[in-house]
């Protein structure tokens, strides 16, 4: 195991101590909750903590099954104690840029469905300006070149997120463009802009949305809320 995937380990297993017998907890995506759920799943075999979460993405629902977390829906229960999930850039005001992992609409709703947002992160993740890490925008596919010609006009050509050279569908449906902005100065005015565009689905703009990030560094595990 590298560094770094013994940061994210690290980090995943102090979040799994964040949630409490009996709560309703929303399972992010990614490499780093995949240690987040494989720890939850220890937990409830060895403590015999009851918990159910709702994932974000097919995989992390995998991830629950393998591991031994009982899921619920939102047809079961509208509100969530807790949701972890991991972030690809998180600045010092805690505005984040998600969706690197293509499952960003579905984590939003599991986000604002939660009392509390917790973001596991490695250091490298700690920005001072979001922008650096080209910002994912789920999009329709009807009329996507539309939507993207929109979008350019905010100052950035989107690009098409590709697999096996065929236009990645997300769970959804959807398709992603990744627009390179550089460097956000408002990540609320723009996330504002780009969802007033007809075809937009979300985008992976996070906005005042989390509370607590722990973040896996060469010194440790670092906690640090808002």
């Amino acid at each position: 195991m590298n560094t770094q995937e013994q940061l994210k380990k690290a980090v995943g297993e102090k979040a799994a101590t964040f949630v409490k017998d009996g709560m309703k907890v929303g399972l992010g995506s990614g490499s780093t909750v995949y240690w987040l759920v494989r720890a939850l799943g220890e937990r409830i075999e060895q403590e015999g903590i009851q918990i159910e979460g709702i994932p974000s993405s097919i995989q992390t629902g995998a991830w629950a099954k393998e591991f031994g977390v009982p899921l619920t829906n939102f047809a079961e229960t509208k509100e969530l104690d807790v949701t972890i999930d991991g972030s690809d850039e998180v600045d010092p005001d805690f505005q984040l840029i998600k969706g690197g992992g293509a499952a960003l609409f579905r984590e939003k709703i599991i986000a604002q469905a939660a009392e509390k947002l917790i973001i596991i992160v490695d250091e490298s993740k700690m920005v001072d300006h979001l922008g650096a890490y080209a910002l994912p925008v789920e999009i329709l596919p009807f009329a996507w070149e539309r939507t993207a010609h929109e979008i350019e006009k905010l100052d950035c050509v989107p690009v098409l997120r590709l697999k096996d050279g065929e236009p990645l569908v997300t769970d959804n449906g959807n398709y992603i463009v990744d627009c390179p902005f550089e460097r956000i100065e408002d990540p609320a005015d723009l996330d504002w802009k780009i969802q007033a565009i007809a075809g937009v689905v979300e985008t992976g703009l996070f906005i005042d949305m989390a509370d607590t990030v722990i973040i896996g560094s060469s010194e440790g595990v670092k906690i640090k809320d808002k």
